[in-house]
C-alpha cells in the first residue's frame, strides 16, 4: 500500500520534531505576504528568523501551489527545511494545489513533514498531499521508500476522513498500475478479499458455474487462457438503530473490470496496448470507494459490483456476429468484441438491481467504466462524462463533484441514437452509430436499467489513466478519478 499516514498534532514539539515544515501562505488585498497558520509567529521564534523576509526573496506571485525552500537549523530539533507553501485564495481549489505542492516535493523519500498550510479546507489539503505523494513501481534496485506528513488541524476527525479517502484512492492506483500477469481476475477477488478483513464488509466471489447466466462476462472472459472470469460483489451494511424494514439509503455501485483488453478478435494496434491495463479502473474504484465509507463508518447501505474479465484472443474468442444472453435474459448480438465493457457491465447491473430489490429496494445505481475512446474525443483527458435517466440525481452529483475537485461533465442520451443498436437477429446489437459513440453506450447500458431507478453512468476513459505529465496530485498512469465524488455521494445520501 502507498497510502499515508495523516495526523493532526498542533503542538510546536510536533513540529520541530519533524524534519521538514511545511507553511501556508497568502497574499492579501495590499499586496503584502501574511502566514495563516498560527503556528508560523511560534516557528520564526524558535529557528529565529523573519517568515515574510525569507519570502519576499524569491519573489513569489502568490499562485496557489507555489513552494519555496529555505534551510533552517536549531538545538533540539531535527528539522532541516522550511517550506513555504502558496494556498492561493484559500478555496478548495487552492487548498489541493498546495497539498499536492507538498506532497511532490517528498515523493519517494523516507522523511516526515508537519504541514500547517490552511486553516480552512483541511480536507482537500490533507488528501491532495497524500495523493501528490504517491508512488508504485516493482523495482529492486531500490528500497521503496514513502514520507509521513503530519497535517495540523483542530478537527482531528477531519484529518482521519482524509486518511480514509486518500488511502482508497492509492489503492485504486495500485490496482491500476498492476501489470496484468499479475492482475487477473482471481487476483482481483483476493485483494477484495484481503482489503475486507476487519472492516466489517462482505466479499462475494462469483466464479465457474456459478456465472452459468452471465452471458456478457462469459463471452468476453473466456477467451483468456487464465483462470477465468469473476464476478464480486462487496457490501457494506452498518446495523441501523431505525426501526423501519427500509431503514439506511441503499445505493449500488458497479465497475468495469477488463483487467486487460486487447480488443478480443477486434484486436487493437500493438502501439498504445500497454494502457489497458487500466480498463478495470471503474472496477478498483468502486471496490475501494466502499472501503472508504466502511471506515467512515456512513449510515448507509452500499454494494459494489465489479465484473471482472480479460478480453484475449484464442479459440473461445467471441467472434463478430454472435449472439449472447444478457443476464436476466436479453439478447445481444457482438458485432464488435472491443466493445465488451458495455457487456459485461450489463450483467452486473441487472444482477445488481435484482440483489437489490431483493433487500428491500433501490435508491441509486451509479456505474463507472473506462468505456469509450469517444468520450476522450469528446472530452478531452481531464473531464469524464456523466449520463442518467433522472436529472436530479445527476445535478446532486455534478455538485457533489465540484466540491471534491474532480471534473465531471454532463452528456445527453438522444433517444434518435437508440435506434441504431437495433438487431435484425437479436434484442439489441453492442454497438451502433459511431459518432455519438460514447452516447451510444450509455444507450445501450441504459436498456439494462429499470426507468424508475436513478442511475448515472459514468465515463471515465481518458481522466482514469494518465499518458501525458503529472500534474498537481495526478501521477503519470492510473489516478483513482471518481472515488472521491463516489464516497461524497454515500455521505449525501446518507445524511438525507
Amino acid at each position: 500500500m502507498s497510502a499515508l499516514p495523516l495526523y493532526s498534532p498542533l503542538e510546536i514539539s510536533k513540529a520541530v520534531s519533524a524534519h521538514s515544515i511545511a507553511l501556508g501562505f497568502i497574499k492579501n488585498l495590499d499586496g503584502n505576504f501574511e502566514f495563516v497558520s498560527p503556528l508560523a509567529s511560534q516557528i520564526e521564534k524558535f529557528f529565529g528568523l523573519n517568515l515574510v523576509d525569507e519570502l519576499t526573496f524569491f519573489a513569489p506571485t502568490g499562485k496557489a501551489g507555489e513552494l519555496f525552500e529555505i534551510p533552517v537549523s536549531a538545538e533540539d530539533s531535527q528539522t532541516d527545511r522550511l517550506f513555504l507553501v502558496s494556498i492561493g485564495d484559500q478555496s478548495g481549489s487552492s487548498a489541493r494545489a498546495a497539498g499536492a505542492a507538498v506532497g511532490r516535493k517528498v515523493r519517494g523519500k523516507n522523511t516526515t513533514v508537519f504541514a500547517a498550510c490552511v486553516v480552512s479546507e483541511i480536507k482537500s489539503f490533507a488528501i491532495s498531499a497524500a495523493l501528490g505523494a504517491w508512488v508504485w513501481n516493482l523495482k529492486t534496485d531500490k528500497k521503496k521508500e514513502e514520507p509521513t506528513i503530519y497535517v495540523a488541524s483542530k478537527n482531528t476527525q477531519e484529518v482521519k476522513d482524509a486518511a480514509a479517502i486518500a488511502q482508497a484512492i492509492c489503492r485504486t492506483r495500485d490496482l491500476v498500475h498492476t501489470p496484468a500477469n499479475i492482475k487477473t481476475p482471481a487476483w482481483m477477488g483476493k485483494q477484495a478479499e484481503e482489503f475486507a478483513k476487519g472492516t466489517g464488509l462482505t466479499v462475494k466471489i462469483f466464479a465457474g458455474a456459478a456465472l452459468k447466466e452471465f452471458g456478457g462476462l462469459r463471452a468476453v472472459g473466456g477467451s483468456s487462457p487464465k483462470p477465468g472470469p469473476r464476478m464480486i460483489q462487496v457490501t457494506y451494511q452498518p446495523k441501523s438503530k431505525k426501526k423501519s424494514a427500509k431503514a439506511l439509503p441503499h445505493v449500488v455501485l458497479v465497475g468495469k473490470g477488463i483487467t486487460f483488453d486487447t480488443g478480443g478478435l477486434a484486436l487493437k494496434p500493438a502501439q498504445g496496448m500497454e494502457a489497458m491495463k487500466s480498463d478495470m479502473s471503474g472496477a478498483a474504484a468502486v471496490c475501494a470507494a466502499v472501503l472508504a465509507i466502511a471506515e467512515l463508518k456512513l449510515p448507509i447501505h452500499i454494494d459494489a459490483w465489479a465484473a471482472l474479465a480479460e478480453n484475449m484472443v484464442s479459440d473461445k474468442a467471441t467472434r463478430p456476429s454472435d449472439i449472447i444472453t444478457i443476464y436476466g435474459g436479453k439478447t445481444v448480438e457482438v458485432l464488435n468484441p472491443d466493445a465488451e465493457g458495455r457487456l459485461v457491465l450489463a450483467d452486473a447491473m441487472v444482477r445488481a438491481a435484482e440483489v437489490g430489490k431483493k433487500a428491500g429496494g433501490l435508491d441509486g445505481m451509479v456505474d463507472v467504466a473506462t468505456l469509450t475512446g469517444a468520450q476522450v474525443v469528446a472530452l478531452g483527458t481531464r473531464t469524464s462524462a456523466v449520463m442518467t435517466n433522472n436529472e436530479s440525481f445527476r445535478e446532486q452529483f455534478l455538485t457533489l463533484a465540484e466540491i471534491t475537485g474532480e471534473a465531471f461533465w454532463p452528456m445527453p442520451l438522444p433517444e434518435e441514437l437508440r435506434a441504431s443498436l437495433d438487431s435484425p437477429v437479436a434484442d439489441m446489437a453492442n454497438i451502433g452509430d459511431r459518432m455519438g459513440g460514447m452516447l451510444v453506450a450509455g444507450l445501450f447500458l441504459k436498456d439494462f436499467v429499470d426507468s424508475e431507478l436513478p442511475w448515472l453512468h459514468l465515463d471515465i476513459a481518458g481522466p482514469a489513466y494518465n499518458e501525458a505529465k503529472a500534474h498537481g496530485y495526478t501521477p503519470v498512469g492510473g489516478t483513482g478519478v471518481a472515488l472521491r465524488t463516489l464516497v461524497a455521494l454515500a455521505e449525501s445520501s446518507a445524511a438525507k
